[in-house]
């Protein structure tokens, strides 16, 4: 009887024991790290480089910016495949495992090397998206408004731009060639902006000053008969959603999981090792944050190698030769 009076008492000590652990097991669990969001100040100056391009290219590089993997990888896949030309390049980017928006931009490979390049600017602006979407593109407007105020923003013979309401839409002004306009971002919009930390202004895409004006034009047959071409992309601005055929877009994307936390966050991006693993991750908010979410700046900006040499020359980025040239005004 002595004996079982000790097993049991022994076995209600475990259990108090375990009782009073629990709190402290509860408290080694690390807290699910704080949704970050962008001030309309830091959003304004993450849209900046892209907010006078056509409303389909804006979508497309907002959807693409949700992937910084894939955009580094078919940048690099365009570097690799520059042989690929016309429909035979459409064929072999269609049988890629990129994202939709990633595939489109193969058409623009300067917009997407300019990507890779200012990979940063690429992260920061994905993951301002991803919790933030109605703002960056209430961001979009507001700067459109301000290059509209600074004459910088007009009809052209490239471009359409519309006004409804409060919301101004960009389209190409013809139906088969889209235009990419070149600009300084931190200039075109009347007073000066801040400068994104380590940006790299790429060949082909910006002017020097506050001058605004176009590159050669590319032709969009070559995607159009695949699902995730130019006219697949769009705005609904009246519900500042993103609209990836008909329906409003959802980026499936990895790289920004539970809002701000990035995935394997001890593992470089690419097969080239173009970050230094101990400086990759911003562990308290995106994989590579030109702010550091109080304000502060990334002493330098995370890039990946020249891709297209030149921008628009030449027959460069996988056989999108040059059109009719644009101009400045």
């Amino acid at each position: 009887m002595r004996f079982k009076f000790k097993i049991a008492l022994l076995l209600s000590g475990w259990t108090a024991l375990g009782t009073l652990c629990l709190p402290l097991v509860a408290q080694s669990e690390p807290a699910a790290s704080p949704v970050v969001t962008q001030s309309p100040e830091q959003l304004q100056q993450l849209v900046a480089p892209i907010a006078l391009y056509p409303d389909e290219l804006v979508a497309q590089v907002l959807g693409a910016a949700t992937n910084p993997t894939e955009v580094v990888e078919a940048d690099r896949w365009l570097q690799d495949h520059s042989s690929l030309k016309g429909q035979e390049l459409a064929q072999a980017v269609d049988q890629q495992p990129w994202d939709p928006s990633v595939k489109a931009l193969a058409q623009f490979p300067s917009v997407l090397a300019n990507m890779d390049k200012n990979l940063s600017w690429t992260s920061s602006l994905g993951e301002a998206y991803v919790n933030q979407p109605q703002q960056v593109m209430d961001a979009v407007q507001e700067m459109r408004s301000r290059a509209q105020q600074a004459g910088n923003l007009k009809d052209t013979p490239q471009q359409k731009v519309k006004t409804e309401g409060q919301t101004i839409v960009i389209e190409p002004a013809q139906s088969d060639v889209v235009y990419i306009p070149q600009y300084d971002p931190w200039l075109v919009y009347g007073a000066a902006l801040p400068v994104w930390p380590g940006w790299y202004a790429y060949p082909g895409l910006y002017l020097a000053g506050p001058g605004f004006g176009f590159g050669f034009g590319f032709p969009i047959g070559f995607y159009g008969g695949f699902g995730w071409g130019w006219h697949h992309w769009g705005f609904d601005w009246g519900h500042r959603t993103m609209v990836f055929n008909h329906n409003t877009y959802i980026s499936h994307s990895r790289t920004f999981v539970n809002r701000n936390t990035f995935v394997n966050r001890n593992t470089s991006i690419n097969r080239n090792t173009i970050v230094n693993h101990n400086t990759f991750v911003n562990r308290g908010g995106s994989a590579f944050s030109g702010f550091n979410h109080g304000g502060a700046t990334m002493n330098h900006s995370i890039r990946g190698q020249a891709s297209f040499g030149g921008g628009f020359h030449g027959g460069s980025g996988g056989g999108f030769h040059g059109g009719s040239h644009g101009g400045r005004r």
